[in-house]
């Protein structure tokens, strides 16, 4: 029964901080730091936990995935007309793809030494804190004048790569690839949108690939309803997430979230410093 409250008080931070611009991955390494929560794999149960969020983009933002496959099929079937009519169109798709690139390539070629060297709470809160600032900047800077529609394959690298860097905990997915977005002058909804379509394929490739190894291992058989807890949880809460951040960001700026960062980072500084 403790491992079921661990999990849902996991699943609860997983799902808040994923999608909000504040790490998920960090705050994971921090709260088990913290109360020193552990599962027998932890890093099993945090794919789960990924896996939960991935359900909730997806099912959040299911119209546009399936006005993007339409469009695909019509533009493979010759039809060109009715796939540029669609909304999210066979282009975004595209984009998406050449964006997702980056972070595969990152994350298979330094995913150890990520693991070995950056999931440490003081490495966390130093990078809350320098990418606060970056969040900041690009709130400040962006001119906003940019939607969707005008993107562009140097857009979907910039943010990819952008999407790369937040494989370090701290940084956060949303965060980092919002700010490219807003350095690239698109409003602030369509970088919200943008980002986490563009975190779909990122979480649910990673997750895939790691439940497998975990299958294949039977890391699986003694905590499965552990699991699913903490998968279903961080569902519900991510989905309630996005919800809150894509009302929030059309009449609001990101300062609270840099301001949280700076408080948190610095508490868990001085905390785990000591």
């Amino acid at each position: 029964m403790e491992d079921i409250l661990r999990a849902i008080v996991l699943g609860i931070v997983q799902g808040l901080s994923e999608f909000l611009p504040i790490s998920s991955s960090g705050h994971l390494i921090v709260v088990r730091d913290l109360f020193d929560w552990q599962f027998t794999d932890n890093l099993t149960f945090d794919v789960a936990l990924h896996l939960g969020t991935a359900t909730a983009v997806l099912a959040y933002f299911w119209r546009e995935w399936l006005s993007m496959f339409r469009s695909l099929v019509r533009w493979v079937t010759g039809d060109r007309e009715k796939h540029l009519a669609e909304p999210y169109n066979a282009h975004i798709f595209a984009l998406l793809v050449l964006g997702s690139i980056p972070v595969a390539i990152i994350g298979s070629a330094f995913e150890n030494e990520i693991e070995d060297e950056l999931r440490d709470p003081v490495v966390v809160g130093v990078l809350l804190i320098a990418f606060s600032a970056v969040l900041l900047l690009a709130d400040r800077m962006g001119r906003r004048e940019r939607s969707l529609r005008d993107a562009s394959w140097v857009d979907a690298l910039i943010i990819g790569g952008a999407q790369a860097v937040s494989l370090a905990p701290g940084v956060s997915r949303s965060g980092i690839t919002i700010s490219a977005g807003l350095f690239r002058h698109f409003n602030r909804q369509d970088a919200a949108r943008y980002s986490f379509l563009l975190s779909t394929p990122a979480i649910a490739g990673a997750g895939l690939l790691k439940f497998g190894e975990a299958l294949s291992d039977g890391t699986l058989d003694d905590e499965i309803d552990v699991l699913l807890v903490g998968a279903a949880v961080a569902a519900i809460v991510g989905w309630l997430s996005i919800d809150f951040l894509m009302r929030l960001v059309r009449t609001n700026t990101f300062a609270p979230f840099v301001v949280y960062r700076v408080i948190a980072g610095l508490f868990v500084i001085a905390y785990f410093a000591v």
